[in-house]
C-alpha cells in the first residue's frame, strides 16, 4: 500500500512538471512570436546598414562625393587654384574625419534599440546642423592655441614650402580628435527621451527596407553634400 502510494506521489511530481515544462514553453514561444512581430515592424534590422546593398549604396555616394571634390577644384579661379598634393592634403584630412563621423554613426545605429536607419538619419541631421557649429568652434579652438604657442605645422592648410606630410599629419590627426569630440556631444543629445517620439513618425511612411536605406545612406547625404558644393562653386564663379 505504501509503494503505491509513493508510486501515485511520484506521477503526480512528474505530471506538475510536465504542466509546467508546457507553461514555459508556451510562454517562450509567445515570447518569439512578440519578438518576431516587433522584428517585422522594423523598416531595417541590426546589420543591413554593413550588409551588401548598404556597403553598395555608401560605396556609390563616396564615389559621387570624390567626383564633387574634383569638380569643385577646376572650378576654383585659375590663379587661386591649389596645386594637386595641397588639394589632396586638404580634402583627405576632410575625409578621415568625415569617414569617422559615419562608421561612429552606423556602429551607434546598430547598438540603439529600434530601427538603425532612423537612428542613421538623426545622428546624420544633428552633425549636419548642431554638429557643425561644434566643429566651428573646436577648429577656432585649436588654431587659437595652435597661434598662441607657435606651433605652425598646425595652422590648417598651411603645410610649409615644401609642403610637408608631418603638418598633413598633424592637421589630420587634430582634426579626428575635434571631429570624435563633436560626435560624443551629438551621441548625448541623442539619448533624449522625445527622440523615441521622433522615430516613429519620421520614416513611417516608408514602408520598403531597402528604399528607407536608400534614402538614409544616399539620397539625403548627397542631396546634403551637392548643395555644400555648389556653395562653394558659386563663391568661386562670383570669385572670378
Amino acid at each position: 500500500m505504501a509503494s503505491l502510494l509513493n508510486h501515485m506521489d511520484a506521477a503526480k511530481d512528474d505530471n506538475i512538471q510536465n504542466v509546467h515544462r508546457l507553461m514555459n514553453y508556451d510562454t517562450n514561444s509567445s515570447a518569439a512570436v512578440v519578438q518576431n512581430d516587433g522584428k517585422e515592424e522594423l523598416h531595417c534590422s541590426p546589420g543591413d546598414l554593413l550588409g551588401a546593398f548598404g556597403l553598395f549604396v555608401q560605396g556609390l555616394l563616396a564615389f559621387l562625393a570624390f567626383t564633387c571634390l574634383i569638380v569643385k577644384r577646376y572650378c576654383e579661379p585659375k590663379h587661386s587654384r591649389r596645386p594637386w598634393k595641397i588639394w589632396f592634403f586638404d580634402t583627405s584630412k576632410q575625409a578621415f574625419g568625415a569617414a569617422v563621423i559615419h562608421f561612429a554613426n552606423v556602429f551607434l545605429a546598430d547598438m540603439f534599440q529600434g530601427d538603425p536607419c532612423t537612428w542613421y538619419f538623426i545622428s546624420f541631421l544633428l552633425d549636419s546642423t548642431l554638429g557643425l557649429l561644434v566643429i566651428y568652434l573646436g577648429l577656432k579652438l585649436t588654431q587659437i592655441v595652435a597661434h598662441r604657442y607657435g606651433c605652425k605645422s598646425l595652422y590648417f592648410g598651411e603645410y610649409g614650402e615644401p609642403p610637408k606630410c608631418n603638418a598633413w599629419v598633424g592637421q589630420t590627426g587634430l582634426y579626428i580628435i575635434v571631429m570624435i569630440a563633436e560626435k560624443v556631444l551629438m551621441t548625448f543629445l541623442t539619448l533624449f527621451s522625445f527622440w523615441a517620439e521622433v522615430r516613429k513618425f519620421i520614416m513611417s511612411p516608408i514602408k520598403s527596407p531597402l528604399l528607407e536605406l536608400s534614402l538614409v545612406m544616399f539620397v539625403v547625404p548627397l542631396v546634403v553634400n551637392v548643395s555644400t558644393s555648389s556653395q562653394g562653386v558659386l563663391k568661386s564663379w562670383v570669385a572670378r
